[in-house]
């Protein structure tokens, strides 16, 4: 498939296998909550009666005081006690297989060149890092809220753009189901393009 890019009257070839697939939505369901998952922490934690210090010893004789027996001050029913049901550190990562996870990239890069949300650049670099330059760049491309993807990093072209709102900027290799989904438009350089390609051919 050949695209005009918005910048140059050049035709970009697109590889079929990345940008004319079915949209399979539980696909990309699925790939989209594991990947939200996996970036949980899951770090909570409480202690349990077991866990908690102190409580070594009897706390009162067994009878004879008119108080209900007690075996330890660290039971849930005293203060400073273990939690009952504590909880603990948790994984939420999910598995997705690699072919899975691809096919899911290549299913959203197609629904997005179909929607023509997608927009090809030979180039994006705003060289000065100036904010006002780079607002001046998007909009001679149309783009009020959207994602650049660019091939490598650039420290100017991230300092422009990263105090404008609903603008991201991600690299090739940063690219994810998460930021295509949730882009309304989608702008590429060729050269990001080529290693998108290449990553998921």
């Amino acid at each position: 498939m050949q695209v005009n890019t918005t910048d140059t009257a050049a035709a970009v070839e697109l590889s079929p296998a990345c940008f004319e697939r079915d949209f399979n939505e539980s696909l990309v369901h699925q790939s989209v909550v594991a990947h939200l998952a996996g970036a949980r922490a899951g770090t909570r934690a409480q202690k349990g009666r077991s866990e908690v210090s102190g409580g070594g010893i009897k706390p009162f004789r067994q009878k004879g005081t008119g108080r209900a027996r007690a075996g330890t001050i660290r039971s849930p029913l005293w203060r400073g006690g273990g939690k009952v049901f504590a909880a603990s550190t948790r994984d939420f990562s999910q598995k997705i297989n690699r072919k899975m996870y691809r096919a899911a990239m290549t299913s959203i890069l197609s629904e997005l060149l179909r929607q023509e949300r997608l927009k090809i650049v030979e180039s994006f670099a705003v060289e000065s890092g100036r904010t006002r330059d780079a607002v001046a760049a998007l909009a001679a491309l149309g783009l009020q809220s959207g994602l650049v993807v660019t091939a490598d990093q650039d420290a100017s072209t991230w300092r422009a753009l990263r105090n404008i709102p609903r603008i991201d900027i991600v690299t090739a290799a940063e690219l994810n189901p998460v930021v295509l989904v949730g882009s309304e438009t989608v702008v590429m350089t060729t050269d990001a393009v080529k290693r998108i390609e290449e990553w998921l051919s």
